[in-house]
């Protein structure tokens, strides 16, 4: 029997099993799909809050400060891409300079640091390239920005690298109560642990409602994004918001730690699972983003994408102990990403009361990773000496070499389609969005795990790129 099992592998699971990692437990992840991050957490506006949204008192407000101090030191330590560039909410009339005042003064309440007030002289001093029409300006100084699946992987890594088993393909489609604890029963087998943690994100009311009546319901909620070249990641350079509304913090304008521009959401309700764009959707996230950004680029877009948020019922985080021994983290919707450490030091607290956390003595908390373009000319010409793979770039748009991919396709926690490989070493996220490396990293992933190339996907289980051989190839 397992001590620990944590079902979902998104920045929340990932947290959790972190932290567990380093306690003296046998731990395991339950993952529904082929790998981590890939639900909310890989499609977001990858910011990382400051903390003067959320209503004082609330668990959202506590975590989300939390957090941000946490997340800068994750990233530091993991050395995950993070950037601290400060966020500006725009006030354009009365109406949002008394928002403003408001969420200066939940700001204040709530321990954010360095929060300021700024005149429109001083907003377009900052960021020349807003909109005249700005009268105000609520600044953040501690909000940044991350790669977010970077941060997943990272942390999930760490924790298989301390003795986390990871399970993938593996949903959880029934749980019993047995002696001593759970049965939770999946398509890969079945698994019995004293604890179950529920980190499933979008679906986590689903999966309390294997044992008990959840006390929040899902209400899906869909936002959708354009990603520009990076020629236009000097537009602005601090993450533009306009005043919330009851749907969300509203359409941003942002730099990414990639260079990018990102541009959105909108908040539409949705089915779970649903990331298709949609033209109204994109057509909404325009008209609003050059409310605040008139200068928009909007023909360089290389991307377009939406994910999904956990909306629900509840007003707050849902962060509770649903039966003994059963841990529910649910409602997680913005400011999750922010709050993700903060949480997973909730749940252990929580799961403290059915077992004995007893700290390791030693175990991994950092990671060193190569990155080839940010090496100095004297670092490049050493790695490629030691590994020629190294000099064989394979993504011209991110150069990103044959050796980093190699590495991924052998570590820890290995890819094994497509974007898999993107989400660890960045192939495929440029201007040609893996057009000219796409089919290079397909037979890199072939070659290096023994796979038919048939049998190499695109992302998730059913994403087939080869499905036979014409006379003149594969098709």
């Amino acid at each position: 029997m397992y001590d620990v099992a944590v079902i979902g592998c998104g920045i929340i699971g990932a947290n959790v099993a972190n932290l567990l990692s380093r306690c003296d437990l046998r731990l395991v992840v339950l993952e529904k799909e082929n790998d981590v991050s890939m639900g909310t957490t890989r499609a977001n506006s990858a910011i990382i809050h400051a903390g003067y949204d959320p209503e004082p008192g609330t668990d959202m407000a506590r975590l989300n400060v939390r957090g941000n101090e946490l997340t800068r030191k994750q990233c530091e330590a993991y050395h995950v891409s993070y950037k601290q560039i400060g966020s500006l909410v725009l006030a354009f009339d009365e109406a949002d300079e008394k928002t403003v005042e408001k969420l200066y003064a939940n700001g204040c309440a709530n321990g954010v640091p360095g929060l300021k007030i700024l005149s429109r002289e001083e907003v377009l001093k900052m960021e020349p390239n807003l909109s005249p029409e700005v009268r105000t300006a609520l600044y953040a100084p501690s909000a940044g920005i991350v790669a977010p699946w970077e941060l997943c992987f990272a942390l999930a890594e760490a924790a298989v690298k301390n003795g986390c088993e990871m399970r993938f393909n593996s949903p959880v489609e029934k749980i019993e109560v047995i002696e001593g604890g759970y049965r939770l029963t999946t398509p890969t087998g079945s698994v019995d642990a004293k604890v179950v943690v529920n980190a499933a994100g979008v679906e986590a009311d689903q999966v309390t409602g294997l044992v008990a009546a959840p006390s929040f319901t899902t209400q899906p909620n869909k936002g959708e994004y354009y990603l520009l070249d990076k020629s236009q990641g000097e537009t602005v350079h601090h993450v533009i918001f306009q005043c919330p509304n009851k749907d969300g913090k509203g359409v941003l304008v942002s730099p990414t730690v990639h260079g990018n521009l990102i541009v959105g959401p909108n908040a539409s309700p949705c089915e779970r699972g649903d990331t298709a764009t949609t033209p109204e959707g994109m057509a909404f996230v325009r008209k609003m983003a050059v409310k605040s950004v008139p200068g928009v680029s909007f023909r360089d877009n290389i991307r377009n994408f939406a994910g999904v948020r956990a909306n629900s019922t509840a007003s707050d985080f849902v962060i509770e102990e649903t039966k003994p021994g059963f841990i529910t983290l649910g409602a997680i919707k913005s400011p999750g990403l922010s709050s993700a450490p903060a949480i997973a030091e909730d749940a252990l607290k929580l799961i403290g009361r059915t077992l004995v956390l007893k700290e390791k003595p030693e175990y991994v908390d950092s990671r060193e990773v190569t990155v080839f373009r940010h090496l100095t000319p004297e670092q490049k010409a050493e790695a490629v000496r030691k590994n020629p793979l190294y000099g064989r770039v394979i993504c011209r748009c991110e150069t990103v070499t044959e050796g980093e991919i190699v590495d991924a396709l052998h570590g820890v926690l290995p890819p094994h389609t497509i974007d898999g490989v993107k989400r660890r070493c960045n192939a495929g996220m440029g201007r040609c969005q893996g057009g000219f490396c796409g089919p290079r990293v397909h037979e890199i992933i072939a070659r290096e795990l023994g796979m038919d190339p048939k049998d190499v996907l695109k992302d998730k289980a059913g994403s087939v790129i080869i499905i036979g051989e014409t006379k003149g190839g594969t098709l």
